[in-house]
Parts: C-alpha cells; sequence; structure tokens
C-alpha cells in the first residue's frame, strides 16, 4: 500500500474517529458497569439499615450499645387490671418527656394473632425510626421477638390482678360500663344475671376461658398456651415473667409500680409518681355496679384447676414483684415517699490504667 496514502490527512482524520469511537464505548460500558455497582450498593446499604434496625447482619447499632433514643416498651395489657390508669399516665407524660404512645388495636380483641401478622408487628416495631423512644399497647399474648431473627428485643411491662377480682371486675363491666364512659353501650348491657346466678347455672357467661387469662397472655402465641388449665403454660408464662420482662406489677400496688418505673425508666417516666399521687389518672377505672360473690360461688371457682393455677401465677408474680421492690425502693421517714435506693454498685482495679493501643 503506498505509504502516502496512508499518512493523508484523510486516514489520519479515519483513524482518530475510529479510535474516538471505541474510547467512547469503553467509557460507555465502564459506566454502565459503575452505575450498576452504585446501585447494588445503595439497595445493600437500604437492605443493610432495614435488617441492622431489625437486629440483623451484624448491625453495630444492634444490641452493643443501650440507647435511650431507641428505647420501645411494649404493654401487652390484660383486660381488667387497671391498665387504662397506667396508660393515662404515659399519654399525660410523652410531650414533655418527648416520647411516643401507639395503642395497637386487633380485631375483634383477638390477643392472638397470625403468622403474618405477627411478623408485620415485629417488622414495624423495629423499623418504625420516626415513634422511638415509644410505648406500644394492647391486649395483645406476648411475643416472642427472638423467633424472627431480631436480637434487639423490646422492653415488655404489665400489669396482673387477683384473679377472682379481675373476673369479678370483668363480668359486670360488660353489663353496666364503667366511669370512663358510661354511655357507651356494652356487649352484655341489660343483662341483670348476676355471677352467682351465672357460676349456679353454668353459665358460658362465667365459664373458666374469662377466667384463664392471665397465665395465656404471658404464655404467648403458643396453642397450648389458651387450653383452660395447662400446666405446661402456667410454667411458660413464668418463663417468660422472669425473663423476658422488664417489671410486672399488681393493680393492688399500682402506686409501687409507678414508682418503680419512674427510678428504673426516668427518660420516660419521669414525674410520673407525683402525677399518680396528685393527678386525674391516680384513681382506677371503676365499673359502674358491682356485686360481690358469695362465700359458695367464690369456694366453687377456687375449687377448679384453672383458678389454682392463675392463682399460683399471681402469687409468683407477687413474689418477684415484692423481691424487686424491696432491693429497689424505700420509703422516706417521715413524708412516706417512694424513693430510689440509689446505686449499690462500683468498679474498681480497673487495668490497663492507659487505653488499649495507645
Amino acid at each position: 500500500m503506498d505509504v502516502s496514502i496512508m499518512n493523508s490527512p484523510r486516514m489520519k482524520s479515519s483513524r482518530l474517529v475510529l479510535f474516538l469511537a471505541g474510547a467512547s464505548v469503553i467509557l460507555m460500558l465502564m459506566y454502565i458497569h459503575l452505575v450498576r455497582e452504585v446501585s447494588e450498593l445503595q439497595s445493600s446499604i437500604q437492605s443493610y439499615r432495614a435488617f441492622g434496625s431489625l437486629g440483623l447482619g451484624g448491625s453495630p447499632n444492634g444490641n452493643s450499645v443501650l440507647d435511650p433514643n431507641s428505647l420501645v416498651i411494649i404493654y401487652n395489657r390484660v383486660p381488667k387490671t387497671g391498665s387504662t390508669s397506667f396508660i393515662g399516665l404515659a399519654y399525660d407524660l410523652c410531650s414533655k418527656n418527648k416520647f411516643n404512645v401507639i395503642h395497637m388495636n386487633t380485631s375483634k380483641n383477638a390477643p392472638t394473632l397470625s403468622l403474618t401478622d405477627q411478623m408485620r408487628f415485629v417488622y414495624n416495631i423495629s423499623n418504625w425510626v420516626e415513634k422511638k423512644p415509644g410505648i406500644y399497647h394492647g391486649h395483645i399474648a406476648y411475643l416472642d421477638f427472638n423467633r424472627f431473627g431480631v436480637s434487639r428485643q423490646p422492653l415488655y411491662i404489665n400489669i396482673i390482678r387477683k384473679p377472682l377480682d379481675r373476673l369479678v371486675s370483668y363480668y359486670y363491666f360488660v353489663r353496666y360500663g364503667d366511669d370512663l364512659r358510661p354511655y357507651l353501650i356494652r356487649k352484655r348491657m341489660g343483662d341483670k344475671m348476676t355471677l352467682d346466678e351465672c357460676v349456679a347455672k353454668d353459665h358460658p357467661d362465667c365459664s373458666m376461658n374469662h377466667l384463664w387469662l392471665q397465665v395465656p397472655f404471658f404464655c404467648g402465641h403458643h396453642s397450648d398456651c389458651w387450653v383452660p388449665g395447662s400446666a405446661w403454660a402456667l410454667e411458660q408464662a413464668k418463663h417468660n415473667l422472669v425473663h423476658n420482662y422488664f417489671l410486672v406489677g399488681v393493680t393492688e400496688e399500682l402506686k409501687d409500680f409507678v414508682a418503680m418505673l419512674e427510678y428504673s425508666l426516668p427518660q420516660m417516666f419521669k414525674g410520673a409518681l407525683d402525677l399518680y399521687i396528685t393527678g386525674s389518672k391516680s384513681h382506677l377505672r371503676k365499673t359502674v355496679k358491682k356485686v360481690m360473690p358469695s362465700e359458695e360461688t367464690i369456694a366453687k371457682l377456687q375449687n377448679t384447676k384453672v383458678w389454682r393455677l392463675e392463682n399460683d401465677f399471681y402469687n409468683f408474680a407477687l413474689d418477684h414483684f415484692h423481691f424487686l421492690k424491696k432491693k429497689t425502693l424505700y420509703e422516706e421517714e417521715g413524708s412516706g415517699r417512694l424513693l430510689d435506693r440509689g446505686q449499690k454498685f462500683s468498679y474498681e482495679k480497673i487495668k490497663p490504667k492507659k487505653p488499649i493501643g495507645s
């Protein structure tokens, strides 16, 4: 080939065009690859954040740091135990103490959830960052977040009541209502049958299903939890109370329960004790009319396995609450005010004195 042709301006221009075209293709491919890598990285970050807030994937913000601003409390309130009076304190304090209160309502007031709703509930609570710190409350059985791969567990709290007192309160509540919403029509409104008459007739309204409630609420979502008189459910409820609940109080000593929460979780409950003592929420929600059962009715109910197990659980919870209260609170001489005993531990013999790596 003629060398003069190869070195002609037209040929040089053609080679330049080919070179620029090739370079453009290479740059375009590199750009596409870079965009794909950035997109995958963003997806990974989003997944990491989502799973991280669930406690999955080794998030550095998992369980290693106790962050008050991320605190989540679940109050799976047992019906007719004074729960309305207690949660009223939280609603009065939430703006001042800068936390959120969220009521969880279930269809037909069912205390157990489907598996898909359990997953939704766990995911919502773990990822609803805008509502942290927060207290979720509702009539729902205990739910173990560990079953869903969550390492950062919420703090569970609850209140229970003497089994027969709770049954009497519930029985007449659905007939006569209460002083909180006196004009609301209840499902048994107009039914004048007393609890004595109900028990004498073995009527479904006072069956063991209505007495068997506090044990299954603490036992959880296993089917055996809801079998009246299940010894396994009782043991599971006790296990959960000791290992998975931050604090469980009793209706009869609600002021002490409030005091313990204020001193142990001040970021939410600061001021709760004074509010309980002096405020409008210091009384229990009262059923409009109650007829105390006869000795015969009490004896008949206490002769059931369900009552014995429910009462066993109540006494177990009461003993544990008294143990914690004795370690936590003391009564100030003169004023009778409940005060925190203060810190009873210290750190010493800290070595090496220089920070590691310095």
